[in-house]
């Protein structure tokens, strides 16, 4: 790839061997997800890539702002145009990219598991090292742009604590064995590429995908009494029993009632008492 770790695009291409429709590395922009929503409406491909050096206003979930500072990340959004995958299932996008990104993650040597539903932490103290947004298009044609954060340099002193108060990290700082942002772009885009194959011919079931197992394996929400806070300011409180096959999070509470918590409701998952 590159020994400086510059994001290139016609390297990376040739590293991923036509596995995407096209690749275009951006020096700075607002967001690359914005930016693919408009190359969406103007008709660009499925699997289509937008990395950038930096973002000056990228966002997660409910529009809290991620921070991305120039070159000490990997900054990437994929539009997705699966038109076999049923609207419901849309949101079990964010859980294959988290496998994706964990996977990269395990491979360099760094203990990550997911936060559900779009984070991944790292260490252990389970810091933010990465986050992910999958956005559905409106159209006539099934349309997902999927974007993931990953924090790979040292972040220095002044990045703020994420939402619900989680420090930041990165992969450098838990001892990653690669710190070449191209590398690690090349294969979070191949294990990405794997995974969202399988994702797509099984319907966006995460369980006929052979994925709903490593989501429960991985995933540390689980088996933890959480507290789910919702938009109209309710919370519900109970234990993280499973991950359904379309990836929303199944919380049993008092009584024994079970509750299905879709990811697009929430506003926080915290542990209970914090």
């Amino acid at each position: 790839m590159s020994e400086t770790g510059a994001l290139d695009a016609e390297r990376l291409s040739a590293a991923l061997s036509g596995r995407y429709a096209a690749i275009q590395v951006v020096a700075s922009t607002g967001s690359t997800n914005a930016d693919l929503r408009e190359s969406a409406a103007k008709g660009a491909e499925d699997r289509t890539v937008l990395i950038a050096e930096e973002q000056t206003a990228g966002v997660g979930r409910r529009a809290r702002q991620w921070s991305s500072p120039k070159g000490t990340g990997l900054y990437v959004s994929v539009l997705l145009r699966p038109s076999g995958v049923p609207f419901a299932n849309l949101g079990s996008l964010s859980v294959v990219a988290g496998l994706a990104v964990r996977e990269v993650a395990a491979d360099l040597g760094v203990d990550a598991v997911l936060k559900w539903p779009n984070d991944v932490l790292a260490g252990p103290e389970r810091a933010k090292c990465a986050g992910i947004l999958a956005e559905a298009v409106a159209g006539d044609e099934t349309t997902v742009i999927l974007g993931i954060g990953l924090n790979v340099l040292p972040l220095g002193e002044n990045v703020p604590a994420g939402p619900g108060g989680l420090p930041a990290t990165s992969l450098a700082e838990q001892g990653a064995t690669v710190t070449d942002r191209a590398e690690i772009a090349a294969r979070l885009l191949t294990g990405f590429d794997e995974l969202e194959r399988r994702w797509r011919l099984a319907g966006g079931s995460l369980a006929e995908a052979g994925l709903l197992g490593d989501c429960r394996r991985h995933c540390a929400t689980l088996g933890v009494d959480v507290e789910v806070q919702l938009p109209d300011g309710s919370a519900l409180t109970g234990r993280a029993a499973d991950i359904d096959p379309a990836g929303q999070l199944q919380v049993d509470v008092p009584g024994g009632e079970r509750y299905t918590v879709f990811a697009g409701d929430v506003v926080h998952v915290r542990p209970a008492g914090s």
